[in-house]
């Protein structure tokens, strides 16, 4: 049986040239962070003037912290994202009053924690007080015998230790500090090293 093809998501772009070379590399997804106290944070216009000069077919996503839902959408429209990524503890109300198209993220500190939103496509990221892009990784153990389908995996992953992930069938994996030169700037070759190994996977289970 065919494996499907495993989502790829570079996060914590900042310029057009990580954007393409992103994109040259092979990632289906750049992700743009909106949380100022980030060193990878990035204005909204600024993220606009980027997004205007992608080729079509690729996807983009916000990563916001702490924000109100009409906070959202108003930077969700200004940047012309595709999609919110929310990526603290929100209730029902909140995402009910999104207008935008989100995708949750659970900040895991046990094993427990990454059930939650189990039936919804969702980030699984490690726990780390300054919300992500600390290279934290997640326990693989605690991904033993559930449905990682809609799980996208991230915190600390990097080429080097993607191939630890090959038998867990996860929907994507989101990477930013692993193929970073510093941070808020891109690796061309890290970029390219990590969409190859991601690929390798794939080609295993076909």
């Amino acid at each position: 049986m065919n494996q499907k093809r495993t989502r790829v998501k570079i996060c914590g772009i900042t310029n057009l040239n990580d954007a393409l070379n992103a994109i040259e590399a092979g990632a289906d997804t750049l992700g743009f962070v909106f949380y100022d106290k980030s060193p990878r944070f990035i204005d909204p216009k600024d993220a606009r003037d980027i997004i205007r000069k992608l080729p079509p077919f690729v996807q983009t996503v916000g990563l916001f912290v702490n924000l109100y839902g009409a906070e959202v959408d108003f930077i969700i429209k200004r940047a012309e994202i595709d999609i919110a990524q929310i990526h603290f503890d929100a209730d029902e109300k909140f995402y009910m009053s999104l207008q935008s198209k989100y995708l949750k993220v659970v900040r895991a500190k046990s094993k427990q924690d990454i059930m939650q939103h189990k039936d919804e496509y969702r980030i699984v990221d490690a726990f780390v007080e300054s919300y992500g892009g600390e290279g934290k990784r997640l326990e693989l153990d605690w991904f033993k015998d559930i449905d990682c389908s809609k799980i996208i995996l991230a915190g600390g992953l990097t080429a080097q230790n993607l191939k630890e992930i090959k038998d867990y069938n996860f929907y994507g994996v989101d990477v930013s500090s692993g193929v970073e030169l510093k941070k808020g700037i891109k690796d061309k070759d890290k970029m390219n090293n990590f969409v190859t190994e991601v690929q390798k996977i794939d080609a295993l289970h076909k």
